[in-house]
């Protein structure tokens, strides 16, 4: 009879080699696993956690010296926690090279981020060979844009050929959808009864005249033809981007310019960028170049959305054929009542109006609620969008949908108090 010694033998006795090897195996993965999670506490928690989850070794080591040199109390980036133009740029130089070697791109932007905003690295970006490390993304051409007027000389071609960078893998994520979208929606709200041959939309026009199917002819003979709208000699629809410069809107510029630029260039669309603070700038004429105008962008000062308001106002030639998108975040510095009155005036002129607390990806933005509801209840919707929804929410303004209900359906938190069907 087996006794509960036999029956718990130890692995040894096993004489099957499979189950030997598998066994091994598994019992190396757990082990393995263990080691990993404990590198990967250790990285978090930094050096005080070595006790307790071991040392590290090899890149492991190299990772969390690039953390440390961020996020640890030393300052490794440069003395008392100060970047510069100092003996601390090679310093600065090396951790950029660092990081992109041992993380992936999203958390390398992540990094750079954090080092502009916590060691105050912005002098970083005055220096070509700085610029030649770092990891182009939206966040970094925000920074260029506000450090424009004093880039020195000898960076200003090096700055430029990270913002093209940046604005080329844009317009190859953002153009395309945006195209189709807009031109869709153009043909969508010119469909006409009497095309000619070459604007009949056979689709449409045969779905709707199945009935006349003639079987000895074999063809459908149709009574109403549908055809799309007749191609314009003059622009069919005039959008206007009136956009805050101030420094918390400045993703939102980048984007708005690469969108400004996309329409500028759709002979059916014309479009009109303004860029304002106390100032009120029109750069309609730098669209052809999206690098150029962001480059003419001026970061920071004030605002006055009233006076940016009535220089666009100023613009529409035809309101029931224009879209005026204001893009803000609504902390105003100029005379609100005289705002609210002008953006009353364009809804009742026939403009349809929207503005967008932000144009980025930056999550939930900071905005005026109390001038958001104001400018909801005049009919204007307020909500903020990502670029990828942009695209939608301008053919949905070309087709003259509801904008506040297109929001909504989208999963975009509108203003309270909008009015729709207006």
């Amino acid at each position: 009879m087996s006794t509960p010694d036999d029956l718990t033998a130890p692995a040894a006795t096993v004489t099957d080699p499979a189950s030997a090897s598998a066994s091994a195996s598994a019992s190396a993965s757990v082990t393995t696993s263990d080691a990993d999670r404990l590198r990967r506490w250790r990285l978090v928690l930094g050096g005080e956690a070595e006790d307790s989850c071991g040392g590290l070794q090899g890149d492991a080591m190299e990772m969390d010296q690039a953390l440390s040199a961020l996020y640890g109390d030393g300052g490794g980036l440069g003395d008392d926690r100060r970047g510069g133009r100092g003996n601390s740029a090679p310093r600065v130089a090396r951790w950029l090279g660092d990081i992109r070697k041992y993380f992936p791109s999203s958390v390398v932007q992540v990094m750079q981020k954090d080092a502009l905003e916590r060691l105050h690295l912005r002098d970083m970006l005055l220096q070509p060979e700085m610029l030649q490390g770092v990891q182009p993304d939206v966040h970094l051409v925000a920074n260029l844009m506000a450090l424009s007027r004093v880039i020195p000389a000898g960076t200003k071609d090096t700055a430029r050929r990270v913002v093209r960078q940046v604005v080329d893998e844009l317009m190859k994520r953002l153009e395309e959808p945006m195209r189709a979208a807009v031109t869709g929606a153009l043909d969508r709200s010119q469909r006409n009864r009497r095309p000619r041959l070459s604007e009949i939309d056979w689709h449409r026009t045969i779905r709707a005249n199945l009935r006349h199917w003639q079987p000895e002819l074999r063809t459908v003979i149709p009574e109403t033809l549908h055809g799309y709208g007749r191609k314009a000699r003059r622009p069919q629809r005039e959008v206007v981007l009136c956009i805050d410069q101030s420094g918390s809107m400045a993703n939102s510029v980048v984007y708005s310019s690469i969108f400004g630029a996309v329409l500028a260039s759709l002979p059916a669309v014309s479009t009109k960028l303004v860029v304002f603070d106390t100032v009120v700038v029109d750069m309609t004429e730098q669209l052809d170049d999206p690098v150029d105008l962001l480059f003419g962008v001026q970061l920071g000062g004030g605002t006055d959305i009233n006076g940016a308001v009535a220089y666009c106002q100023s613009l529409i030639r035809e309101p029931r054929n224009t879209i005026f998108v204001l893009i803000s975040d609504l902390y105003e510095g100029g005379v609100e009542p005289q705002l609210l009155r002008r953006a009353a005036a364009l809804v009742e002129s026939g403009v349809q109006c929207v503005a967008l607390l932000a144009l980025s990806d930056e999550g939930a933005p900071a905005y005026d609620r109390a001038l958001a509801a104001k400018l909801a209840a005049l009919g204007v919707p307020s909500f903020a969008c990502t670029p990828d929804a942009f695209p939608g929410l301008m053919a949905a303004a070309i087709r003259r949908d509801d904008v506040a209900a297109w929001a909504a359906a989208q999963g975009l938190v509108t203003s309270p108090k909008a009015r729709h069907g207006r």
